[in-house]
């Protein structure tokens, strides 16, 4: 592989891990100041935020920029760690 290539790779793994902190982010914000999970706005946000960073990474897919294990992986990742903000606030 030319080292192009290497770097696009890595710049799109980057941003899409950038851009997976950003969600819990604001999910984090959003559960301390706003509102409770059990809250439709709640749930439309992350669904949205969810969705989004979904489809990045369906592209970077097809683009053959990550593989399609690393993309699983960022999502698994990120809904591990919302999943332990949820738990955390049920428990306050």
């Amino acid at each position: 592989m030319s080292s192009e290539i290497i770097t696009d790779q890595k710049q799109a793994l980057a941003i899409l891990k950038e851009d997976a902190e950003k969600i819990l982010q604001l999910i984090k914000v959003q559960m301390d100041n706003l509102t409770m999970p059990q809250c439709p706005l709640y749930e439309e946000v992350l669904d949205t935020q969810m969705f989004g960073l979904s489809r990045e990474i369906n592209f970077a897919v097809r683009l053959q920029l990550i593989s399609e294990e690393t993309g699983k992986e960022i999502m698994e990742n990120l809904e591990k760690q919302l999943s332990g903000l949820h738990e955390a606030a049920q428990n306050k």
